[in-house]
């Protein structure tokens, strides 16, 4: 049984296998099952496969040539993943700690997707701003940006249904989420929707979470224009990071591009 680390990137205006492979390198600093298999259509640096075990095309091409999040073609990672058991993420994202534990906590799962998210003080976001659609709706309140799947009758079920929801989303969220429509397609709430058709998604020791660093869910009167910018923000030559002085742990999502500067490149590199 193969179990691995998957990461999707697809170039738009910004670098995401740049991105992918600072995921990677933290990755393989802190885990003992660190192998990293890399989903693109874009050339990839010298530089940058070292990082990863593997490196594979999109399996059934681009469906995403108009898009600027590039996100339609996620339904295909089932089919490119090489491991028998995969952890999916964003590509904006680090990793902090070591989460080795997921593999056996998850072990008798299908599949299994994240439903609860930390703001910088680790302190659980309860989000009704940014998840109206899922809270009027009654989806269920999951997170694509890290999930587990085991290539299962049932996961590769779950997986047709997020391909035609996402090629005819419009018709899906007209149908499912009548109220707080989003107007464009996203990943979290095509999954929601397949888990609610379904019906029959359960997981009752579900470990997977991380920190989420929108900044509409960290509890500010005052929204900065780029919460990077406007705190204290130390990411050290060991590995730790520091937000106004208070440690992260875990999996970090920065969701700012800009977080990831080439200084805090350089660091991760020399880990």
């Amino acid at each position: 049984m193969t179990r691995g680390h998957l990461i999707f990137a697809q170039n738009s205006d910004v670098d995401y296998v740049r991105q992918a492979y600072a995921l990677a390198l933290t990755i393989k600093k802190l885990n003992k099952i660190n192998s990293v298999c890399l989903v693109t259509n874009d050339l990839v640096e010298e530089k940058y496969k070292p990082a990863f075990d593997y490196i594979i095309d999109i399996p059934f091409g681009d469906r995403s040539t108009k898009s600027i999040w590039k996100i339609e073609n996620r339904w295909q990672l089932i089919y490119a993943s090489p491991f028998d058991e995969t952890l999916v993420y964003d590509s904006d994202m680090i990793l902090l700690n070591s989460n080795d534990h997921y593999w056996e906590i998850l072990n008798d799962q299908d599949i299994a997707f994240t439903e609860k998210v930390k703001d910088y003080r680790q302190n659980q976001i309860q989000d009704k701003i940014l998840r109206k659609c899922f809270v009027e709706n009654n989806l269920p309140n999951i997170y694509f940006g890290l999930h587990y799947f085991k290539k299962t009758t049932a996961a590769f079920e779950f997986y047709k249904w997020l391909e035609i929801i996402t090629k005819d989303y419009k018709s899906y969220y007209s149908k499912f989420t009548p109220k707080s429509t989003q107007p464009f397609c996203s990943m979290d709430v095509s999954s929601a929707i397949a888990l609610k058709l379904l019906d029959n998604y359960c997981c009752p020791y579900n470990p997977l979470n991380f920190i989420h660093m929108k900044k509409e869910l960290q509890g500010w009167n005052k929204l900065p224009s780029r919460w990077h910018k406007s705190m204290f923000v130390n990411y050290t030559s060991e590995g730790t990071l520091y937000l106004s002085n208070i440690l992260q742990q875990g999996l970090f999502h920065y969701t700012e591009d800009e977080f990831l500067s080439d200084e805090i490149i350089t660091k991760i590199e020399n880990l």
